[in-house]
C-alpha cells in the first residue's frame, strides 16, 4: 500500500507499538479490547508495564488462549479479573527500558532494530497498518512522501525527525476501578 494521506485520528499507540512486542500471534479471535500504559493511580507510564484489557469468554478458543498464552507468557506480571466481563492483564517491559522511553517520547525510529522488526512482523505486509507503522519506525524512507502530502519542504519534515505523534497519556490510561478486591486474581 502507498501512503497518500495522513492518519489523522488518534490511535492507541501502545496497541500498535508495544502489544506486537509480546509476540502473541495474530489470527485468533482473542485480542485485547484495548491496551494502556497506565491504570488509575496504581500503574503509571514510567513503570514500563503494558496493561491489556480482555473480554473473558467461556469458549474453547479463549480458554486455551488464556491457559497457554496469557498465563504462561514470560512478560506476565498481573492477571486481574475485575468482573465477569473484564480481565486486566499486565505485562512487564522493564528489560526494554530504552525502547520504552523512546516510545513514550515519540521517538519510534530510535527503538532497537530487533524491537522494530517484532512490531512490523506483527502486521500483514499488504495492510495499510503495515505501511503506516513502517513509515513511523523508518521515517528516513518517507520524509518526501509526508512532505508532499503536507505541502511543505522535505527539510522541514526531516527537522522534526518523526512522522507519528507521541502517545497521549490521558487516552493511554485505563480508568477501571476495582470495587471488590477480595474477588480478583492477582499473580504473586
Amino acid at each position: 500500500m502507498v501512503i497518500d494521506a495522513l492518519y489523522r485520528k488518534y490511535f492507541q499507540k501502545s496497541k500498535i507499538f508495544l502489544y506486537p512486542i509480546l509476540d502473541i500471534k495474530r489470527g485468533t479471535s482473542v485480542v485485547p479490547k484495548e491496551t494502556y500504559l497506565s491504570w488509575n493511580n496504581s500503574i503509571n507510564s514510567e513503570d514500563m508495564k503494558l496493561v491489556c484489557v480482555y473480554y473473558p469468554r467461556t469458549d474453547h478458543e479463549y480458554l486455551n488462549f488464556e491457559k497457554n498464552i496469557l498465563l504462561k507468557h514470560n512478560r506476565l506480571l498481573d492477571y486481574v479479573k475485575v468482573d465477569d466481563e473484564t480481565l486486566v492483564v499486565t505485562f512487564n517491559f522493564s528489560d526494554l527500558k530504552d525502547d520504552w522511553f523512546n516510545f513514550l517520547n515519540g521517538k519510534y525510529s530510535k527503538m532497537h532494530i530487533e524491537t522494530k522488526s517484532k512490531i512490523l512482523n506483527f502486521f500483514n505486509k499488504k495492510s495499510g497498518n503495515y505501511a503506516y507503522v513502517e513509515s513511523y519506525l523508518f521515517p528516513d524512507n518517507h520524509f518526501s512522501t509526508y512532505a508532499k502530502i503536507l505541502g511543505v519542504d522535505t527539510e522541514l519534515i526531516k527537522s522534526v525527525g518523526e512522522l507519528c505523534d507521541k502517545p497521549n497519556l490521558e487516552k493511554e490510561m485505563l480508568l477501571i476501578e476495582v470495587a471488590d478486591l477480595e474477588n480478583i486474581k492477582i499473580l504473586d
